[in-house]
């Protein structure tokens, strides 16, 4: 099992919520994002989905999490999830 730390880090934190939770140990979150266009200025809505670790598999669907950027764990698992 790999060990991952979370304390020290001084990774990105984002918010989301858990669209999936099929996965062993991994979540997959839903990041809402609003940007400013460069050239014309209007702000605009995007969506991002990034899988998180969730060891244990303790968060379920529908759940609005923080997740903070590690090491990568995997080829595609680049966050994990934090405890509160």
């Amino acid at each position: 099992m790999k060990n991952i730390s979370v304390k020290n880090n001084k990774g990105k934190v984002l918010k989301g919520k858990i669209i999936s939770a099929k996965m062993k140990d991994t979540v997959v979150v839903s990041i809402d994002l609003f940007k400013k266009h460069p050239k014309y200025g209007k702000f605009m809505k995007s969506q991002t989905k990034l899988m998180a670790h969730d060891a244990g598999n303790k968060h379920k669907e529908g759940e609005v999490v923080e997740i903070i950027e590690t090491r990568p764990i995997s080829k595609n698992k680049k966050f994990a999830v934090l405890e509160k």
